[in-house]
């Protein structure tokens, strides 16, 4: 399914669910419906289809893109730990794109945060703010 030029996603989600019957181990549909599901705040069913397109194999670029949109919604959830470990998994994966680094980062910095983990939220501060600002260009 294909996100339109105002951000919604095309597609109802009864249509992304016919189409994940059809296909299952599409990690796209999964995907398209986690973010389906995550702009009208359905946290839980976005964090499930999320799960699902990481398991079925989605490409690196969008693996990265579906760990942080799940993160933001164990977040959402009060999973704060489940949320941690999504954006340290970003971090882990190193992705070329030093904004997406960077907001791995932050986001783990503010979990930390939450959790209590004040030193460690002020290192991920640190270690966010030490990446070059230019983004790169792969």
């Amino acid at each position: 399914m294909l996100k339109d030029a105002m951000g919604a996603y095309r597609g109802t989600e009864g249509e992304l669910s016919r189409f994940i019957e059809e296909r299952p181990l599409d990690p796209m549909a999964w995907f398209d419906r986690g973010n389906a599901r995550s702009s009208r705040g359905e946290w839980d069913g976005a964090e499930k289809d999320y799960t699902m397109a990481l398991k079925t194999g989605l490409r690196f670029r969008e693996a990265i893109v579906a760990l942080g949109n799940r993160g933001m919604c164990r977040a959402r959830e009060g999973d704060l730990d489940g949320a941690i470990e999504d954006f340290t998994a970003i971090i882990e994966k190193r992705p070329n794109n030093r904004l997406l680094l960077r907001a791995a980062f932050r986001s783990r910095a503010e979990m930390k945060e939450k959790s209590g983990d004040r030193d460690g939220a002020a290192a991920d501060r640190r270690l966010a703010d030490l990446l070059p600002a230019e983004q790169a260009t792969t």
